[in-house]
């Protein structure tokens, strides 16, 4: 670290060679032999930096933050909210500020309105978060597009990455925060074609430098600024983001800890539930067949065949894996009249004894970003633990989140939620936090 008038420069080794980042000020800790280091305490108050901050999930998550905060709304639907968690230190939700990046000019307040237009929020509460959602979208600064407007001047993405971590560190610092989580929601992009650039530093750094090439998909980027600002990261979409090889083996260096990918809401959610227990009990899975039906942004972005196939991927590996069946086709159509509902459809056939067969069927119908929102402020909540406690790199237990949690092959919500519990503890006891300390900050 230097200075470079006035300013800290973050120097991250890509190659042989430093590529400096100047005016992203990212912090390394240090610590002691004993496990204990000098990040800030993890119920500071704490930066919430929503990529696709004006989007119908980053919108609901700050409306909802600002009616909990205020005491307007019961945290229902947060898990962090549980009574197994209330002797961990995590920041209050009235200390969760929010900012964020997009490349769209509809504010957070007109999203929301358009959100109570559609019923999913009720008139009052926007009534009520009108004001935390206008300083919200006061902090949503330009993101980064692959397809800069015309007549635009070309960006390499080192110098896009290096101005959204900019963006970032100035916000934690003008607000005070001890931290800034980042949580990418922006709608799902083609996973990336392999290339020798994703695995090779040296490789990348220089591609990153060229303002003719795009090698990294915009997700990554993003995850890449998160690592030059320092800033603990959560991928809520399949999108590809912070899991290449290369991000990730920098996330383990710089410690700062990850998680994704691919957010849990729903009908996975039921999936992992469900699948276990069949096996649990003795029967045989022969197929398991889904449908989903949504509108809205996801179902537009969804409709195209290349972004489909990485939320395909990522819905489909953890029911093979529970079920040991490869039968296990799913299709997702777009039907714009839905709006933000979406409708979840499986079909499961099974053998029982004596080679009976039985079916199960289930019907999931619900407005996918309330779906999601709780677990963006959870995944802020717990994301600065784990940067308190020392984690760097996927945090796998943090896969109780996510459909294809990186750092993990589990996949059993029971397993999770035992795994999530058991880390959280462990979490607590690296930060020195117990009962009675959590207690005294309520």
């Amino acid at each position: 670290m230097r200075s470079d008038g006035g300013r800290e420069a973050i120097v991250v080794v890509i190659g042989g060679a430093a590529a400096s980042a100047v005016g992203t000020g990212a912090t390394m800790h240090h610590f002691a032999p004993d496990g204990s280091s000098d990040r800030p305490a993890p119920d500071a108050r704490t930066g919430l930096w929503l990529v696709g901050a004006r989007g119908s999930v980053a919108t609901t998550a700050a409306l909802g933050l600002a009616v909990i905060a205020d005491g307007r709304a019961e945290p229902t639907g947060c898990v962090t909210a549980g009574e197994s968690f209330a002797s961990a230190p995590l920041p209050a939700f009235g200390d969760l500020v929010v900012g964020g990046h997009d490349i769209s000019d509809v504010s957070m307040v007109k999203r929301a309105e358009l959100l109570v237009e559609a019923g999913m929020i009720a008139p009052r509460l926007l009534t009520a978060a009108h004001a935390a959602l206008e300083r919200a979208d006061a902090e949503v600064r330009p993101g980064y597009s692959a397809h800069p407007a015309e007549g635009a001047a070309r960006e390499s993405q080192q110098a896009a990455a290096e101005r959204l971590a900019a963006d970032i560190v100035d916000f934690r610092e003008r607000h005070g925060l001890a931290r800034v989580v980042v949580v990418d929601l922006v709608s799902t992009e083609p996973l990336p074609e392999p290339a020798p650039e994703l695995s090779d530093r040296d490789l990348l750094r220089a591609a990153l430098a060229d303002p003719e090439r795009a090698v990294l998909p915009p997700s990554s980027v993003t995850a890449y600024a998160a690592l030059l600002a320092g800033a603990p990261f959560a991928e809520f979409t399949p999108s590809a983001s912070m899991h290449l090889p290369v991000l990730l083996e920098l996330a383990e260096e710089r410690g700062v800890p990850v998680a994704g990918q691919d957010g849990k809401t729903g009908q996975t959610w039921l999936r992992t539930i469900l699948a276990p227990a069949f096996g649990a009990r003795g029967l045989r899975v022969l197929s398991w067949a889904g449908a989903n039906l949504l509108g809205g942004g996801d179902g537009a972005t969804l409709a195209d065949p290349q972004a489909v196939q990485s939320k395909l991927v990522s819905k489909s590996r953890g029911l093979q894996d529970l079920t040991g069946s490869d039968v296990t086709p799913l299709h997702i159509d777009n039907v714009p009249d839905l709006g933000d509902i979406k409708v979840a459809w499986d079909h499961v056939h099974v053998e029982g004894f004596l080679g009976s067969r039985l079916t199960l069927q289930t019907t999931w119908s619900a407005y996918d970003s309330m779906l999601a929102a709780p677990l963006v402020l959870d995944l802020a909540r717990l994301l600065a633990l784990a940067d308190a406690a020392g984690y760097a790199g996927p945090v796998p237990e943090l896969g109780f989140f996510f459909k294809d949690p990186w750092g993990s092959g589990v996949h059993d919500f029971a397993a999770q939620t035992v795994a999530l519990s058991d880390w959280v503890r462990a979490a607590t006891a690296r930060v020195g936090g117990d009962a009675t300390a959590a207690a005294d900050r309520s």
